[in-house]
């Protein structure tokens, strides 16, 4: 479990390797603090998607992305040098600042305008129509494995505002139109959309 509240950036430290289970092997650098809070078997949210640590290097981990990352997610695609989101899963104890954060990526959102303003980013993403019961204004998204709050949305676009220090130290900053990021929705949406259904669907076959 994560909170999107991201840790630090990570770099790809080599092209995206084939692994032996049919799915792909990145190798992760990341600071020294943060890979002494890791062991083999640890979770390491990546760019928003829980991924387990399979390897440990001098500064740099492995893990590896299983075929349905592969669909669900553009970390495939990324190449050397290509940064990357980190957060290291929640202890007992830790601060919880975001919102509850599976690690588990729904799919890709795009985005479409970002206005800088002077003391916030508005960001406009566009979404897939699965996703629309999931966006509420006011209700929390994880994008990139960033936490943000839906500032507006419509029928087919929603809006979260980024503060200096989110563009600073998360890969959102140097994001641009038509670029595609990770999106999770709040677990809470897809439980409560799942119980309606439940209780609108025909019991026995008869209404």
């Amino acid at each position: 479990m994560f909170t999107g509240l991201v840790r630090e950036r990570g770099r790809l430290s080599e092209d995206p390797l084939p692994s032996e289970r049919g799915g792909v092997r990145l190798v992760v650098a990341l600071s020294r603090e943060l890979g002494q809070a890791l062991e083999v078997g640890s979770s390491l949210a990546v760019s928003g998607v829980c991924l387990t640590v399979i390897e440990k290097g001098e500064g740099t981990v492995a893990v590896e992305l299983s075929p349905e990352t592969l669909a669900r997610t553009r970390l495939g695609r990324l190449r050397a040098g290509g940064e990357v989101n980190l957060e290291p899963a929640l202890r007992a104890g830790d601060a919880m600042g975001g919102h509850w954060v599976q690690g588990h990526v729904d799919g890709l959102v795009q985005l479409e305008a970002r206005r800088d303003l002077t003391d916030h980013s508005r960001f406009t993403f566009s979404f897939p129509p699965a996703f629309d019961a999931w966006i509420a204004e006011k209700g929390s998204v994880a994008l990139d494995g960033v936490s943000l709050t839906v500032a507006s949305r419509d029928a087919r676009t929603f809006d979260v505002a980024l503060i200096p220090h989110t563009l600073k130290v998360t890969t959102l900053g140097s994001t641009r139109p038509g670029h595609r990021v990770h999106f999770e929705a709040d677990i809470l949406a897809k439980y409560v959309e799942r119980a309606v259904a439940a209780r609108s669907a025909p019991v026995g076959g008869q209404r």
